[in-house]
């Protein structure tokens, strides 16, 4: 009867580990911030005022920003799979700034496949060696930098739909976070907090050298993103008269000024 029992326990709670293993998995990550994206293009479509193309980049970048954290990884799947997708969104989403610096159609493309090589080889090699996996690149902090981030790489005339954008990276970011102290927590054999509980929503590590670090690149990117609206106004106005300027042509001279007699 004794094995009776431990066999029916043991049968139940079977799935529960084996659904605890797959949801701590890339795809899960992936899943979750997927729906919460969806979700959050939607709110912002039906009580925001959003456009449907806003609402579905938004959500989109809350989907993708679920990889984000990711980055620390040291090797496979999620490493691979994030370093692609950061690599392949950015140029794209810097299409309006390259615009306001007057780039030509042949710039922006090279650009873009400067920022794609940049990103996929010297960024992400950066990442591998100077972070660690669940260290402060695990933090709101961070999930803060990447919205930071994310605002000063997308900018818009409507600064509430900058904003708008912005905030779907923090989402995806920290439903990241979430999932992964949501699956800190064993319940396949009663409850257990696992080691790595804690190591995902926190403001600050073990490491001093992390923490300024972290923090460092947090205030510039503040300091940067509180003085990028004047900057952008500028940038346009100046590119709109060089503009305005090359397309006038030179006036002639008034030949019936000077020749009545016709």
């Amino acid at each position: 009867m004794h094995e009776l029992r431990s066999f029916g326990f043991d049968f139940l709670c079977y799935p529960f580990s084996s659904v605890e293993l797959a949801l701590a998995d890339f795809k899960s990550h992936i899943t979750g911030s997927t729906l919460v994206g969806i979700g959050y293009g939607y709110w912002g479509i039906a009580t925001q005022s959003m456009s449907i193309e806003n609402g579905m980049l938004a959500g989109g970048l809350c989907a993708v920003s679920g990889m984000l954290p990711d980055l620390d990884s040291d090797s496979g799947v999620p490493l691979r799979e994030t370093s692609m997708f950061v690599a392949a969104i950015v140029p794209i989403l810097m299409i309006e700034r390259f615009k306001d610096l007057g780039f030509s159609h042949e710039a922006m493309a090279l650009a873009a496949m400067l920022l794609y090589l940049g990103i996929r080889f010297v960024a992400i090699e950066f990442f591998k060696r100077y972070t660690v996996h669940r260290g402060m690149w695990h933090s709101i902090p961070a999930a803060a930098s990447a919205g930071l981030l994310a605002y000063l790489l997308m900018p818009c005339q409507s600064e509430a739909v900058r904003i708008y954008k912005s905030l779907a990276v923090v989402l995806g970011f920290t439903v990241h976070l979430c999932m992964d102290e949501i699956w800190s927590i064993d319940m396949s054999h009663g409850f257990r907090l696992k080691k790595s509980f804690g190591t995902a929503l926190k403001f600050f590590s073990k490491s001093k050298l992390g923490n300024i670090s972290v923090y460092g690149k947090l205030f510039i990117l503040l300091w940067l993103a509180w003085g990028d609206g004047g900057v952008a106004d500028r940038i346009r106005n100046r590119t709109r008269q060089e503009q305005t300027y090359i397309a006038q042509p030179r006036q002639g001279i008034d030949f019936e000024k000077w020749m009545p007699w016709r």
